[in-house]
């Protein structure tokens, strides 16, 4: 290489690191923005002032510190935990198959979640009166590994994309008419609380289940964070993967189990979330001109976090007080950027 060439290089090098060290700013300034204007939206309007003076000093009115405190930070955080994890694992199912429509919502692994925990709420609220976080947790799991090792047994079969994709559509819409079916034998008060759990929501939130959501979504980022280089190589070619001595069965495992943890959690806590897992990954991507793990996978969590933030503040004010469910605004955001994705495929 000569000097002209590694000057040229030099400065690719130093203009990728600028844009990357500028999309995390314009995340990070978002998110700090998003968190401010939702704890100063809703039905008691609080001063930017005295909201910092809360947050960060703990001092104020004790009606005002109840509301930041006890109703509006937990639904934030939980918004935003959950949204990079959605992020987090459609970034880890499109490396899996190689493709960047693939995501939990279409390839129908959020649907065998909702349908597991709806089983789970029918049988156990009538009888107990209450569901442990850990419990719909260990349902939502159950129901994604089932999806997904439905996927796995036709991905095996069929190696067309597309074919795929309508596939893991179909296995969305069988778990959907199951959970259909048993919500009409079940009774009146357990089909409200179902009804209001699938449409996909923020509210209610709280600090344990907040704190539940950010323990396992931040020890599976810690996880994926640390396949990095596999991940890495992967996106190469598996037989590139395999030369650098990546044991691709038990990395493809590891792929589909984080994932299916991250997805659950989603499920568990705010029900079916659409076009996050898809959205988010490509358009973090488009913004910093590279897929290299090491920055994609912190960058997709902030996305997804910021975008999920965003997302639920429209829903409570667009309407308000009527609130809309998550999944409205997420498909009408996300939606057309699958559609564009698409387009630019086929061209």
């Amino acid at each position: 290489m000569n000097k002209s060439q590694n000057t040229d290089h030099t400065a690719k090098r130093a203009l990728r690191t600028t844009r990357c060290i500028t999309v995390f700013a314009v995340l990070a300034a978002a998110f700090a923005a998003v968190i401010i204007i939702s704890i100063n939206t809703g039905s008691v309007s609080i001063p930017v002032g005295r909201i910092l003076r809360i947050l960060l000093l703990k001092q104020g009115d004790a009606g005002e510190v109840s509301i930041i405190w006890k109703i509006r930070m937990p639904r934030i955080l939980q918004a935003a935990v959950l949204g990079g994890a959605l992020a987090l694992s459609g970034f880890l199912l499109q490396t899996f198959f190689g493709n960047p429509i693939a995501g939990p919502f279409v390839l129908g692994i959020s649907s065998g979640a909702k349908m597991c925990v709806a089983v789970v709420m029918i049988l156990l609220i009538g009888r107990y009166g209450a569901v442990s976080s850990w419990t719909l947790i260990l349902a939502a799991f159950a129901g994604a590994m089932m999806s997904t090792a439905f996927i796995l047994m036709v991905s095996r079969k069929v190696r067309h994309m597309a074919a795929l994709l309508v596939a893991g559509i179909m296995i969305g819409y069988i778990c959907s008419a199951v959970t259909e079916f048993l919500v009409t034998f079940a009774e009146d008060a357990d089909i409200v609380n179902l009804h209001g759990w699938s449409q996909g929501s923020f509210s209610g939130a709280d600090w344990s289940g907040t704190g539940t959501a950010a323990l396992l979504v931040g020890i599976a980022f810690v996880c994926v964070f640390l396949l990095s280089k596999p991940i890495g190589s992967y996106q190469m070619g598996e037989a590139y993967a395999q030369s650098m001595g990546v044991n691709i069965g038990r990395f493809r495992t590891e792929l589909i189990i984080l994932s299916g943890i991250l997805s659950a959690c989603v499920t568990a806590f705010a029900g079916p979330v659409s076009f996050v897992g898809i959205a988010v990954p490509f358009l973090v991507k488009r913004a910093l001109g590279t897929s290299k793990p090491l920055v994609v996978i912190p960058a997709a969590f902030l996305g997804g976090a910021v975008f999920c933030m965003i997302s639920d503040l429209i829903a409570r004010i667009a309407f308000a007080p009527t609130e809309l469910s998550i999944s409205t605004v997420t498909s009408v955001l996300g939606a057309p950027v699958v559609i564009y994705m698409l387009v630019r495929r086929s061209r």
